[in-house]
C-alpha cells in the first residue's frame, strides 16, 4: 500500500511538472482560441481501425525494444526497481506508475507540446525527428554513466525510434490525439514493471 501511495503522489507531481510549461505557453498563446486539452492533444483519436492497428503494431515493437533494453540494463537500478520481486502484489502500483507517472506526463511534454509546437514552426518531419531525438537522448543520458557510451547510444536509437513512430501515429493517423502514444507508452511501461515484479530479466 505504501508503494501505491508513493506512486500516486509522484504521478501527481510528474503531471504538474511536465504540464507546467505547456500550460503557461497555452495561456499566453492559445487560451482564447482553443481549450487546453484540445491544444495538447487530449482528445478522441481519429482513424478508427487503422489507428487501433497502428497502436497494436507499435506496442508489439515497443515490447520487443523494451525487453531488449531491460536486458541491456538488467544489473542496473531503473525506475521499475521499486517493483523488483514483489510479484502480483505490485500490480496496482505498476499500473499507476505506467499510466500516470511516466507515460501520460511524457506524452504531454514530448508529443503533445514539443512535437505540435515545432510542427507549427518547422513542419512535421523535422519536428517529429527532434522530439524523438530528445526523448531518446533523455533515456540514454539516464544510463550513460552506468552502461557506457555504446549501450547508451543503443538506448537512444531504440527509444528514439519508438518515439518517432508514436509521434507519427498521433499526428498522421489519430488527428493530433496523444491518446494512441499514451496507450503504447503505458503498455511498454506496464511490461517493464511486470518484468521487474516477477524478476524476468
Amino acid at each position: 500500500m505504501e508503494l501505491l501511495i508513493s506512486k500516486i503522489i509522484s504521478s501527481v507531481v510528474e503531471i504538474v511538472l511536465f504540464t507546467a510549461i505547456p500550460f503557461i505557453w497555452w495561456l499566453v498563446t492559445a487560451r482564447k482560441t482553443q481549450k487546453f486539452g484540445q491544444w495538447i492533444g487530449v482528445k478522441k483519436p481519429a482513424g478508427g481501425k487503422k489507428t487501433v492497428l497502428a497502436v497494436i503494431i507499435i506496442s508489439a515493437a515497443f515490447l520487443l525494444v523494451g525487453g531488449y533494453s531491460l536486458y541491456i540494463v538488467k544489473d542496473i537500478e531503473t525506475a521499475t526497481s521499486d517493483f523488483s520481486g514483489l510479484g502480483i502484489a505490485a500490480l496496482p502500483a505498476i499500473l499507476v506508475y505506467a499510466v500516470f507517472n511516466t507515460s501520460f506526463p511524457e506524452e504531454i511534454l514530448f508529443r503533445g507540446f514539443l512535437l505540435k509546437r515545432l510542427s507549427n514552426k518547422f513542419g512535421f518531419a523535422f519536428a517529429n525527428t527532434i522530439q524523438a531525438l530528445i526523448f531518446g537522448a533523455l533515456h540514454a543520458v539516464m544510463f550513460f554513466s552506468l552502461t557506457g557510451i555504446l549501450k547508451a547510444a543503443l538506448i537512444l536509437v531504440l527509444t528514439g525510434t519508438i518515439a518517432w513512430f508514436m509521434g507519427y501515429v498521433n499526428e498522421k493517423k489519430a488527428d493530433g490525439s496523444i491518446i494512441p502514444g499514451w496507450i503504447i507508452h503505458a503498455i511498454a511501461n506496464i511490461f517493464s514493471g511486470l518484468c521487474a515484479a516477477f524478476m524476468i530479466f
